[in-house]
């Protein structure tokens, strides 16, 4: 039975209508600074700390629970005879109850402007000091530290009269998971602070389940969703309008398709199959985009997730109606194009917020992470080679350019044939250089001629470039750096195909 609560909240949504649910079941409640503000302004009955600890709050309220009558009445082993003897000893009352959140740190830190003083003035030290002691004593003490809890709480006690072990567990685990995840984020911050590197001492991050998933890249395997508490980017702030719900192998291929299509600027569209693109292009607006991503591979853009950067219009929705479509993504939709997508079902439509840039890298390995930085590195045309006697021409030049923003993006060995604004044929993934070649010339056919090719890394041999100039493609992009460049520099002269070395690699594993 809960007879005494104390109650500190930094945030406040909720409070008054649930301390006063509380003193309804004829509940003490204990509180402290603004929390008891809040309350009394609200005519709640409530007392100050103070008449426990029989100490006023000082230092700017930096101590006011950090004391034995406030701890001793929430670790207090209920039924241990040398705990009761003391409680009573010293005038201890049991707490039953401890409602508190934490100050608001990683709001702090998220200002643009803030100073260290200031963030580190935003960290809780009573706050957590009391979660833990209670989540610790979970056999007698409730927890509580998310406002979504309190009705909950109080139906309980008004059904039950208790909140019962199992419970008490349950809160306590959400309350350890709570203070993890806030000094994960006060770690991190601090390390921000002296590490010239973003890779710390100690790798820290703390995430939230969104929702579980139906199942993971197979049936039989389990899988959920998370994101990065505190923050609101990348694939953690998808909003889902419309549709089935999201299976692990949708939000991989979204990932995927989403930072492609931002590569550019102008009116784009990509659609991706298993990572990588069947098709992709750029328009004149977005409908011209589409169609021209759809019609590089209509085969296999069946089943396929569609990224574009620009808010769908009617015309570009009714063009993807016209097929199935697991997934459709942009920055918004417009009613009529919502409308007319809304007719399919079981068509997800996803709006997402532009990518952010600098983002960490981490891939799961057994007993470990690998940690790196993004391929976002931003490259300039001028620092790029023509290593051959013939140049290219200004559209090879466009062609090519549209053509190595892509080809980052695809599995390695990556070979991309296109056009200035149109994928013709993906090698993606094959284990040699040549093999995804042939595969991405043979799907361009009679397009390859007079096309670019673009590969992810450089030639080890001169076979690509043969076998590129038996399809006629007019220009090559490459990173060189082969001991071997000469031989596929020679084989690039002697067929009359431009070719440039960019002298940096996108493998893609």
């Amino acid at each position: 039975m809960i007879k005494n609560a104390l109650l500190s909240v930094s945030d406040k949504t909720g409070i008054v209508e649930f301390a006063k649910a509380l003193r309804e079941l004829g509940v003490t409640i204990y509180s402290t600074g603004g929390t008891f503000r809040t309350l009394e302004e609200a005519q709640v009955d409530v007392h100050k700390v103070e008449e426990l600890t029989k100490f006023p709050e000082m230092m700017d309220g930096r101590v006011k629970t950090l004391h034995p009558m406030v701890h001793g009445g929430i670790l207090a082993i209920r039924d241990k005879e040398d705990h009761q003897a003391a409680m009573k000893e010293y005038g201890i009352q049991p707490i039953d109850l401890v409602v508190v959140n934490l100050y608001p740190f990683r709001q702090t830190i998220a200002k643009p402007d803030v100073r260290l003083a200031e963030a580190i003035e935003n960290i809780d030290i009573g706050g957590p000091t009391m979660v833990r002691s209670a989540a610790k004593n979970n056999a007698y003490v409730g927890i509580v530290v998310n406002p979504k809890r309190y009705a909950e709480v109080i139906d309980k006690l008004t059904k039950e009269g208790d909140l019962g072990q199992a419970y008490r567990f349950e809160l306590a685990r959400e309350a350890f998971a709570h203070t993890a995840a806030y000094d994960t984020a006060i770690a991190n911050y601090l390390s921000q602070q002296i590490d010239t590197t973003p890779f710390p001492p100690t790798y820290l991050q703390a995430y939230e389940k969104v929702s579980d998933l139906r199942y993971g890249e197979n049936p039989h395997q389990q899988a959920a969703f998370y994101k990065e508490i505190g923050k609101n980017e990348g694939m953690g702030a998808l909003k889902q309008l419309h549709g089935k719900e999201l299976s692990y192998n949708n939000i991989v291929d979204m990932e995927a398709a989403w930072n492609m299509v931002w590569e550019f600027t102008q009116p784009a569209a990509c659609i991706i199959k298993h990572t990588n693109p069947c098709g992709a292009a750029v328009g004149k607006d977005l409908h011209e985009a589409y169609v021209k991503a759809y019609e590089a591979d209509s085969v296999s853009a069946f089943g396929g997730i569609v990224a574009l950067n620009r808010p769908v219009d009617a015309a570009t929705a009714k063009e993807m109606s016209q097929i199935f479509l697991e997934v459709i993504m942009a920055p918004a939709f417009t009613d009529e194009a919502l409308s007319i997508l809304e007719g399919k079902k079981n068509i997800r439509l996803i709006t997402l917020k532009q990518p952010v840039a600098g983002q960490l890298v981490v891939k799961k390995v057994s007993g470990g992470l690998l940690v790196q930085t993004e391929d976002d590195l931003q490259e300039e045309v001028a620092d790029y080679k023509v290593v051959t006697k013939t140049q290219p021409t200004k559209d090879q030049w466009d062609a090519l350019q549209f053509a190595w923003k892509l080809v980052k993006h695809v599995k390695s060995n990556a070979i991309l044939v296109t056009s200035k604004d149109q994928t013709l044929g993906v090698g993606a993934g094959q284990m040699n250089r040549v093999g995804s070649a042939k595969i991405a010339l043979e799907e361009a056919g009679d397009k390859a001629q007079g096309a670019v090719l673009a590969s992810d890394a450089f030639f080890p041999f001169g076979d690509t470039v043969a076998e590129a100039a038996k399809h006629g493609i007019g220009a090559i992009i490459q990173p060189g750096g082969s001991i071997r460049d000469q031989e596929s520099i020679d084989a690039a002269d002697a067929a009359g195909i431009p070719m440039v070395f960019t002298g940096i690699r996108h493998f893609k594993h």
